[in-house]
């Protein structure tokens, strides 16, 4: 059983050899006058000024690198932090006030209703006051975090643009046959083409 399956293996890579040689070997002068035989013209600086570019003003990197549909998606993330930490200002600013004025004897701010007793407790207010205070300050982190992960985005892709992916590199398998034993090699052969 152990001899079938060799031979099938055997059998198998040597067709998927031929098949690939003789796609090697067809090459036409069409294929040959494509873009992906030209040299690739590398700008050691692009990922730099793209990554400099999302900082002035975010998403310019994303333009620079011609990745259009991601300038949407950073707009709606750095807005989207913005709008929390400026809601979560006004409440806390809300409640501040609130607090303040019951310290100074008041009674008529929005969260003591009508009649004697309040609607928020002193204690309440206080501990309103600290969850918004957290919220817009973890608010605040994750927008920084999102406007720094704008950065890296923009100078991550400008690297992967310039990365070699042509058809002069291949990884092919191939079958070596040895004629004094009559068996076969199995393996695979990285081919460079300068």
């Amino acid at each position: 059983m152990k001899v079938i399956n060799r031979h099938w293996i055997v059998i198998f890579f040597c067709a998927y050899s031929l098949v690939n040689f003789a796609q090697n070997t067809e090459d036409t002068q069409e294929e040959l006058d494509t873009d992906a035989y030209k040299p690739v013209v590398m700008d050691p600086l692009a990922p730099s000024r793209a990554a400099f570019y999302s900082a002035i003003l975010p998403g310019l990197g994303q333009a620079v690198n011609k990745k259009y549909w991601k300038i949407p998606i950073v707009y709606a993330a750095l807005g989207t932090g913005i709008y929390f930490y400026l809601d979560n200002d006004k409440n806390y600013k809300r409640y501040r006030n609130a607090y303040k004025r019951r310290l100074s004897g008041f009674s008529d701010d929005e969260f003591f209703g009508e009649g004697t007793i309040p609607l928020l407790s002193n204690e309440a207010l206080i501990r309103a006051q600290e969850t918004l205070r957290r919220n817009k300050e973890l608010s605040l982190l994750i927008t920084i975090g999102l406007y720094a992960l704008n950065i890296i985005d923009a100078n991550v892709d400008a690297h992967l643009l310039q990365y070699n992916v042509d058809k002069n590199l291949a990884i092919n398998p191939f079958v070596d046959f040895d004629t004094p034993d009559t068996s076969a090699q199995l393996g695979l052969s990285i081919n460079f083409n300068f």
